[in-house]
């Protein structure tokens, strides 16, 4: 069954709840969302409101099911020209 948004990637840089269920959305419509987060800390939601130690918190899985991530760091010379190294297909 095709989706509405399907071949469209969309790279997530938002964070905390606004952006993230936006683009959860995307993803449920189809397109293939890849969250950019911070190397070393990740998303700051991963931590927040957790109950188990050693995993995600809720709040975070609930907000950023059905996307992929990958940890990137926009402050390194050469990435803030967007010359599409966080693209996977590059």
């Amino acid at each position: 069954m095709s989706t509405p948004l399907q071949g469209i990637k969309v790279l997530d840089f938002t964070g905390v709840q606004s952006g993230p269920s936006c683009t959860q959305m995307l993803a449920w419509f189809g397109a293939d969302v890849i969250k950019i987060e911070r190397p070393g800390v990740g998303d700051v939601t991963r931590h927040q409101l957790r109950d188990i130690p050693d995993i995600d918190a809720l709040y975070f899985t609930m907000l950023n099911s059905n996307k992929r991530s990958i940890e990137l760091n926009t402050k390194t010379a050469g990435r803030q020209r967007g010359n599409g190294k966080a693209d996977p297909r590059s």
